[in-house]
């Protein structure tokens, strides 16, 4: 069970993210819920922060750019508004000691509204930096849990553009410790599905 604390006096906080189109009988959704679930029962007094990316994450524009390229006090009205999004999504990954991503596999990769996550929050001097050796990650001391379900993509085969990309953008901004657990191939696979959701379970037990 992951427990580490960034603050002794802070509650236990888990961020969880669903990147699925579909609200209801979503694989993924279901084993991230079952991950969270373990970390919220395993960790008494633990915060949840819910981010269901079906909602909407708007895509990054010509004045977001503009604005991450500006000075925090140098920045327009319009550039502050184009980053207000941003700014919540980093806060929220910024207090989560776990972050959970339910996400399932569409046309061999993440979902956009996912990587548009990723755009948002993935920002230089904020959740990461660059440096003389190369670009360094700022969130630290977090731990991330994956979900990912698909149709037809074996994870971890040449086909599979979601995994690998998650785990590496997880570290790109500090988040090294990352757990996957997959439900793939499930449109060939029946026993898919329930060797997962016991692989959930038992991740977060």
């Amino acid at each position: 069970m992951f427990t580490r604390k960034k603050d002794a006096a802070a509650p236990f906080t888990v961020l969880h993210i669903d990147a699925s189109a579909r609200k209801s009988g979503s694989v993924s959704r279901d084993l991230s819920y079952r991950i969270v679930s373990g970390l919220m029962n395993g960790n008494k007094g633990a915060r949840l922060i819910r981010r269901d990316l079906a909602d909407g994450v708007p895509f990054i524009d010509e004045t977001f750019t503009a604005a991450i390229n500006t000075p925090e006090d140098q920045r327009t009205a319009a550039q502050k508004e184009a980053l207000r999004v941003s700014d919540q999504l980093v806060a929220e990954l910024q207090a989560a000691d776990a972050v959970v991503i339910g996400a399932p596999i569409y046309n061999f990769s993440v979902p956009a509204v996912l990587k548009a996550w990723i755009d948002q929050v993935a920002r230089a001097g904020v959740t990461f930096s660059y440096t003389e050796n190369g670009p360094v990650g700022l969130l630290e001391n977090k731990k991330a849990y994956v979900a990912l379900a698909s149709g037809g993509t074996q994870v971890g085969s040449d086909i599979d553009f979601a995994s690998g990309w998650l785990k590496h953008i997880m570290g790109f901004i500090g988040i090294h410790d990352v757990e996957m657990v997959a439900a793939d191939r499930t449109m060939m696979d029946d026993q898919s599905v329930s060797r997962a959701e016991a692989a959930a379970e038992k991740l977060a037990a």
